[in-house]
C-alpha cells in the first residue's frame, strides 16, 4: 500500500498539475538514457536505428518494451552465467587440433574453441531418420540424456519423447531436458510431468514472469541438442514436435537438416549444455559432472569439428565473425540455407562484393514461411542480391526450415542459427563448423536435393495499388524485423 503522506503527496501534486510535467520528465530522461545506452552498445545498425526510433518517435510504446525486449548483453546475466568458451575434459585435451586454416582461426580468435579431431558425422535428412536416431539413443544410453530445444510440441511426437525420456529415468540414466521458457510456455509445466515423476529432472530456461524475470524476455535459447552419455550429439535445426520430425513421414512436415555426431566434439556441446543447466538451476558443475561416466571419449572418426556457440554468454560473436570469414575467403562458390533472410549491412554487402568478384553465391529460402513479416522484410535483401547476379532460389513444397552454409567445398556450417538479426546478435545459438571435406561433400549432397525442389526468384515487376501495398508492408517489415 501507498504510505498516506506519499498519497497526500502526489495528490497535491495532481491537484496542481505538477504530476504530469514530473512524469513527463521521468519518461524522457528514461528514453535519455535509453537512448545512451543504445548507443553504446554493440549491435547491427539496422538494429540499433530501429530501436532509437521507436524510442524517440513513441517514447510511450518504445521505452517499455526496450525495457523489456531491447537487452542483448546483460550485466545481470553476465554476472550470474560465466562467459561460455566450451573446453574439453582433461582427458581429451590431447583431441584439440591446431586453428587449420583462416576461417578456423577467425573463430578461434572471436571467442570460440579450436577445431578438435576424431569425429564422426552423419546426416540427417529427414524428420524420419531424426526421430529415429533419437529414439535409438535415448533406449541405448546408460548413463546421462541431456536435452534442449526451443519448442516442444504436445503432440504425439512430445509426448512420445517424454514417455521414452521417462522410462529411461525410472532405469536409472540420469535425464535432464532443458526448454526455453517462451519457446514451450505450456510444455514445461504439466506436460513434462510423467518425466518429473520418474525422477527427470526438466527446467524452463529464462522466464517471462514474474516480472523481475522481464528484462531477459529477449534473450531466447534457440539451441537445439540432444546428448547421451557425453559422446554422442543429434542437433540441428529441429524442434521437437510432428511438424519437425516423426516416426512416420507427413506431407505437410517442413524440411530440415540435422546430423549426429559422436568423438570429442560431442563432449564440447555437453559443456554448452552444462553451463546452460547450471545457469537455469544454479546447481554446481561437479553435481552435473556427477552423473556423468567417467571414461574418455574415444574417437570416432576422422572428421574435425569446431563447435561455437553465441549469445550473449560468449565474449563476442564468433558464430557471427565464422560467417563473416567463410563469405570472405571463399572463392569459388557459397551456398546458404535459412527460413529467413534479413542480413546485416556486412554480410549483405560482403555477399555482393563475393558475386561481382566472380563466386558464385546461392540463396536458397521458402518460397513462404510461417513467418510472413520476416518474408516481407527480405524482399529488400534478396532484390538487392538479385541485381548483384546472386542467385536466389524459392523452396516450394512447403516451409524450408534449415539451416546450413557451404562454401568451395571446403568448409559447411550446421546448426540452429538462422540468417537473421536476431540468431546472429540476440539468441543463445549453436552452431558446429565442419572442416573436413568428405563431411562437407555430404552436406553439399543433402542441399543439391533441396535445389530440386525450388524455382528461381525473380524481381517484382507488378504495377498499381498492389504493388504500392506490397512496398508498403515491406518497407513496415524491414523496419520492425530486427526488434523481433
Amino acid at each position: 500500500m501507498i504510505p498516506t503522506f506519499l498519497r497526500h503527496f502526489l495528490s497535491d501534486l495532481a491537484a496542481h498539475g505538477l504530476l504530469s510535467h514530473l512524469l513527463t520528465i521521468a519518461g524522457f530522461l528514461l528514453a535519455f538514457f535509453l537512448v545512451a545506452r543504445l548507443m553504446s552498445e554493440k549491435r547491427a545498425p539496422a538494429n540499433t536505428v530501429s530501436w532509437l526510433l521507436i524510442i524517440v518517435l513513441v517514447p510511450y510504446v518504445g521505452v517499455p518494451l526496450y525495457l523489456i525486449f531491447g537487452g542483448r548483453k546483460l550485466r545481470r546475466l553476465n554476472a550470474r552465467k560465466s562467459k561460455l568458451v566450451p573446453t574439453l575434459p582433461r582427458s581429451l585435451v590431447g583431441q584439440a587440433t591446431p586453428a587449420a586454416g583462416p576461417v578456423a582461426h577467425a573463430v578461434t580468435a572471436a571467442g570460440a574453441g579450436p577445431p578438435v579431431s576424431g569425429n564422426s558425422l552423419g546426416i540427417l535428412a529427414t524428420g524420419e531418420e531424426e526421430f529415429a536416431a533419437l529414439e535409438k539413443h535415448i533406449q541405448e544410453a546408460r548413463h546421462c540424456i541431456h536435452i534442449t530445444t526451443f519448442i516442444l510440441n504436445r503432440d504425439e511426437v512430445g509426448r512420445r519423447l517424454v514417455s521414452l525420456l521417462a522410462a529411461r529415468a525410472r532405469k536409472g540414466v540420469k535425464v535432464r531436458l532443458l526448454l526455453d521458457a517462451l519457446g514451450s510456455p505450456v510444455s514445461s509445466h504439466l506436460f513434462a510431468n510423467p518425466l518429473r515423476r520418474a525422477g527427470g529432472e526438466v527446467a524452463r530456461f529464462m522466464p517471462v514472469m514474474p516480472v523481475t524475470s522481464a528484462r531477459w524476455a529477449n534473450l531466447r535459447n534457440h539451441r537445439k541438442m540432444a546428448i547421451f552419455d557425453h559422446g554422442t550429439v543429434v542437433m540441428g535445426g529441429r524442434n521437437i514436435g510432428r511438424e519437425y520430425m516423426g516416426p512416420t513421414p507427413l506431407r505437410r512436415r517442413w524440411r530440415d537438416f540435422g546430423v549426429v555426431i559422436e568423438g570429442p566434439a560431442a563432449a564440447l556441446l555437453n559443456e554448452v549444455f552444462i553451463a546452460d543447466w547450471c545457469f537455469t538451476t544454479r546447481q554446481s558443475p561437479e553435481v552435473v559432472h556427477a552423473g556423468m561416466p567417467s571414461d574418455a571419449v574415444e574417437p570416432r572418426g576422422n572428421c574435425d569439428l569446431q563447435v561455437v556457440a553465441s549469445g550473449p554468454d560468449v565474449p563476442g560473436d564468433p558464430l557471427y565473425e565464422g560467417i563473416i570469414a567463410m563469405i570472405q575467403e571463399a572463392e569459388r562458390n557459397i551456398w546458404i540455407v535459412t527460413p529467413y533472410f534479413i542480413p546485416d549491412d556486412v554480410l549483405q554487402r560482403s555477399l555482393i562484393v563475393k558475386a561481382r568478384a566472380g563466386c558464385q553465391v546461392t540463396l536458397v529460402v521458402p518460397a513462404v514461411s510461417n513467418h510472413r513479416i520476416a518474408d516481407f522484410a527480405r524482399r529488400y535483401y534478396t532484390r538487392e542480391l538479385l541485381r548483384a547476379g546472386i542467385r536466389v532460389m524459392l523452396y516450394t513444397p512447403g516451409m524450408l526450415h534449415a539451416k546450413a552454409v557451404v562454401v568451395d567445398g571446403r568448409t559447411a556450417l550446421v546448426g540452429s542459427p538462422n540468417f537473421d538479426l536476431r540468431s546472429l546478435f540476440v539468441n543463445f545459438e549453436i552452431g558446429v563448423l565442419v572442416h573436413s571435406k568428405a563431411e562437407v561433400k555430404a552436406i553439399k549432397g543433402w542441399l543439391d536435393g533441396i535445389l530440386a525442389h525450388c524455382v528461381p526468384a525473380v524481381a517484382a515487376s507488378t504495377t498499381g495499388r498492389r504493388r504500392l501495398l506490397g512496398n508498403v508492408a515491406e518497407d513496415i517489415s524491414r523496419l520492425l524485423a530486427p526488434l523481433l
